[in-house]
């Protein structure tokens, strides 16, 4: 994905949100529902109803990029509305962007000791 490096702010706004919302829509739910500035350099993930479709909306220092993905099959691992708004790593965020459950990888065996 071109986007946000390692090491940015990630903010997942928890529930649903209406999918028909650009730019505009998007960055006024940050500032309202996840208090913090649209402008901020930080990833703000929203989920449609359906759980397949997911925008990031990030503020690049020059503009905003908006970035949309639509599974083909399966839902994005997303938290319920009661849980508000939670704060995600930039690994955490690659593994959403891929479909994979970033709550509970499933992590392999640790690195075997060569010698």
């Amino acid at each position: 994905m071109i986007g946000p490096g390692t090491g940015v702010r990630v903010y997942l706004a928890c529930g649903v949100t209406d999918m028909r919302k650009g730019i505009a829509g998007l960055s006024a739910m940050a500032q309202v529902v996840l208090r913090q500035k649209p402008t901020g350099g930080v990833v703000f993930a929203f989920r449609g109803r359906r759980g397949d479709r997911v925008k990031l909306l990030y503020w690049d220092g020059q503009g905003f990029c908006l970035y949309y993905k639509l599974l083909e099959r399966g839902r994005f691992p997303w938290p319920s509305a009661e849980d508000g708004a939670l704060h995600l790593t930039s690994a955490q965020l690659a593994m959403l962007w891929e479909g994979i459950d970033w709550r509970r990888p499933a992590w392999g065996a640790p690195p075997a000791r060569v010698g």
